[in-house]
């Protein structure tokens, strides 16, 4: 029996030493304090009694680590706590990298955070090839920095231009695209993962960094400040200091400090001490939090595991959930009418699949599972059935009519009307309690959340089984009810339609986006109107915003058919999909942020009291994931409560 809570340390014959964890209590690995504390006790024993060599392996389904405890991050509220959070990382791990003996992490299923940075801590890494097996650093997400040693190898690993690519952004890389950059060594199938892990730490290989070509170490050294200042203005187009200091602490940390944060004086803004008391960090941490009670929404549904799917409707819309769908494994019958309707969104999902997967034979097999299916007759063996198509309330009700009858009586019926009640459409079900919306956002590659919209007559069963199959395919489910726009559109159009106002009173739509984007939006409120169209711009503001007198250019505009991005021309002329912008919109534009945001924090107040969404919580994680809302913010409830606005 292991005298471990956490860890298991079992040694073969010929030397070799397995250490396993199992984080006790939990479904997955977590590098909290307990867990830590063990690791040292057990170098300690290995450093007694020492190994041929050292492989770190889970035992949890799960995968590797998921990274530390952020609750335990949380609770450490003062910069003296932080700092002995991050000591110990950073102590063990430096200790780890020091031994004599070999060390390998053997790594399937997800490395996150901590998780990598104890893999970047061994010699050598192998990572099983099999959709799971993610590396990633996302502390810059959560407002922090990589404090356990990540800053500091990850560049001499792979050199500074992909390390601070995955540091700044936080974005995960698979098993194949880790060993082409240098953070796996090896690349193998589960089949034979035991035994490579065997032969590369007995094989006598030199660590990857003693490797690295000349160039690359001329990056981490003389060359260090030029990639560093690249690395500033990149982040600077898409980040202000003031709203997220974490990345700008990242570069500062790798070139003036060795990547050691402990090392940073506690007076300097890029220090600990400065992330750990930003609201920023609190925020993120809350987004975290939010993130993950969106994800607790699909849980808990037994006997439902979805293979099948049928799409109606091969529209961007139709046909871009279809292609999604197919890249999480499922098989897709995609119905219109006609093969030629059918065919554009079958070339969309080729070009897709091929730049996700980064293989054509693979994107080849995935295509093979979306079927050409313009008599529909997918729709009798379908485990999840969506409708698609345009939003005409007689041409749903005939549409469902049909799919209601030949459908299986377990199969989940939903629609992804954005516009129409959903009671509206049901009203003609001989069953009415087995529709649900579920509800995507366009481009549905780039959105993360998914309305799971429950009618007057929806089931809570049939509710809870949509959210289930939306996380199973890797989006976030929001529970929200049968009211006009939902959530997500019904805070949108307010701040749409105040935007266009401000056109029509002489303001630049340049000027306008501007101040948005200075605000932390992802795309101003102008071009976003073009992006969606502004016919569609035209009906939510009738239907959402109740204007008896709309903005007098997006009359003028639909008027003359130009309808924005997709007709080349709107408030912005559109070229090659890039709205061509003057480059107005210089200035203090702070006071029309506020304006603009002022209608978009009332309507998400007015929800919140009407009960579409449950509470404030579940309507920031709706804003913030459904429409890129400025994350440091927390939210617009969130924003509100701070007193900020």
């Amino acid at each position: 029996m292991s005298k471990f809570k956490h860890w298991q340390l079992e040694r073969e014959a010929d030397g070799i030493a397995w250490v396993i964890l199992d984080t006790a209590d939990s479904s997955t690995n977590t590098l909290g304090a307990e867990v830590m504390t063990e690791l040292g006790l057990l170098l300690d024993e290995c450093e007694q009694n020492p190994p041929q060599g050292l492989i770190f392996r889970s035992a949890k389904e799960a995968g590797f680590i998921a990274g530390a405890n952020i609750e335990e991050f949380v609770s450490s509220d003062t910069p003296e706590k932080a700092r002995a959070l991050i000591r110990r990382g950073w102590d063990t791990y430096n200790r780890l990298a020091a031994v004599p003996y070999p060390t390998l992490a053997l790594v399937r299923g997800h490395c996150m955070g901590g998780g990598t940075e104890l893999a970047l801590a061994c010699r050598y890494r192998i990572a099983v090839d099999e959709p799971g097996t993610k590396f990633a650093l996302p502390e810059v997400m959560l407002g922090i920095v990589p404090g356990w040693g990540g800053m500091l190898r990850l560049p001499q690993l792979v050199g500074p231009a992909a390390a601070l690519d995955m540091m700044l952004t936080g974005r995960n890389i698979d098993a194949k695209r880790a060993k082409k950059i240098g953070l796996a060594d090896e690349c193998v199938p589960p089949r034979v993962m035991e035994n490579a892990a065997r032969m590369l730490l007995l094989s006598g290989q030199p660590p990857r960094q003693a490797r690295l070509p000349f160039l690359q170490k001329l990056m981490n050294g003389l060359l260090k400040g030029m990639v560093a200042s690249g690395a500033r203005k990149q982040v600077a187009k898409r980040a202000r200091p003031e709203h997220y200091p974490a990345p700008y602490a990242i570069i500062d940390q790798w070139q003036n400090y060795g990547g050691n944060t402990l090392a940073v004086p506690a007076g300097e803004p890029t220090s600990l001490d400065a992330l750990v008391s930003h609201p920023t960090t609190r925020n993120l941490i809350r987004v975290f939090f939010l993130q993950d009670r969106l994800k607790s929404f699909g849980k808990g549904v037994e006997n439902f595991a979805p293979r099948h799917v049928h799409i109606v409707g091969a529209g961007v819309m139709g046909g871009d959930i279809a292609a999604w769908c197919v890249l999480r494994g499922m098989t897709v019958t995609l119905q219109d009418q006609g093969v030629e309707r059918i065919a554009p969104a079958v070339g969309r999902a080729a070009t897709f699949l091929e730049k996700k997967l980064r293989d054509r034979k693979l994107a080849r097999f995935a295509l093979d599972r979306l079927i050409v299916d313009p008599n529909g007759d997918g729709v009798r063996q379908a485990d999840v059935i969506i409708e698609a198509i345009f939003e005409n309330l007689a041409a749903k009700q005939a549409l469902f009519a049909d799919i209601e009858a030949r459908a299986r009586p377990d199969a989940l019926i939903a629609s992804n009307t954005s516009s129409l009640k959903l009671a509206d459409i049901a009203a003609k079900f001989r069953n009415p309690a087995r529709l649900v919306g579920i509800h995507f956002f366009n481009p549905v590659m780039m959105m993360p959340l998914v309305e799971v919209v429950a009618g007057e007559c929806t089931s809570p069963e049939v509710a809870q089984r949509a959210a289930a199959f939306v996380r199973g395919i890797d989006k976030l489910p929001l529970p929200v009810r049968d009211a006009p726009g939902f959530l997500v559109n019904a805070v949108l159009a307010p701040y749409m339609h105040e935007a266009m106002k401000c056109v029509d009173e002489g303001i630049a739509p340049e000027t306008i986006d501007a101040a948005m984007v200075a605000f932390g939006m992802p795309m101003g409120p102008i071009e976003l109107a073009d992006t969606v169209g502004l016919d569609v711009a035209v009906a939510a503001g009738r239907q959402l915003v109740g204007d008896a007198d709309p903005p007098r250019r997006l009359v003028e505009l639909v008027g003359a058919g130009h309808l924005g991005r997709k007709s080349g021309q709107g408030f912005y002329t559109w070229v090659d999909g890039k709205a061509q912008k003057s480059g107005v919109g210089a200035g203090d534009t702070a006071a029309l942020a506020q304006r603009l945001l002022k209608p978009l924090l009332a309507a998400t107040q007015r929800l919140v009291q009407d009960g579409v969404v449950a509470d404030a919580e579940l309507a920031d994680a709706g804003v913030i994931f459904g429409t890129g809302f400025a994350p440091y913010t927390g939210g617009p409830m969130n924003y509100l409560n701070s007193g900020e606005h």
